[in-house]
């Protein structure tokens, strides 16, 4: 069970091996005697499991498809298979010049000023 409050003098934790823990929690032991009411503070809620995280392999330049059902063409807005819709992206709200024209301020070598030109003349 917690037993002592949170300590407001302790400070914020620090990284890696600077961390200390601020809240001062104090679970009861498993030690004899404790060990019935640890087990019982546990049973209270499933206690949660991590997810798997392996990333999947690579696959080679010149493997075989692993979808060979699904046309080259998915996820583009031409030929056959789903459009871009299916990948559920958002579409472009702003333009880049616009962009570009909110960078100006920060630009100290003059480069965003020269995209912003060119962008703005094509109508970006």
């Amino acid at each position: 069970m917690t037993t002592a409050p949170m300590n407001p003098l302790a400070g914020p934790a620090g990284p890696g091996k600077f961390s200390t823990r601020t809240d001062n929690l104090e679970m009861g032991s498993i030690a004899y005697g404790e060990g019935v009411e640890t087990a019982a503070i546990k049973s209270g809620a499933p206690l949660s499991t991590t997810p798997d995280v392996r990333p999947e392999p690579v696959t080679e330049l010149y493997a075989p498809s692993q979808r060979p059902s699904e046309p080259i063409t998915a996820g583009i807005d031409m030929g056959e298979g789903p459009g871009s819709s299916a990948l559920m992206m958002q579409p472009a709200t702003e333009k880049l010049s616009d962009v570009l024209a909110k960078m100006i301020p920060y630009d100290q070598t003059g480069e965003i000023a020269i995209l912003y030109q060119r962008a703005a003349s094509r109508g970006l």
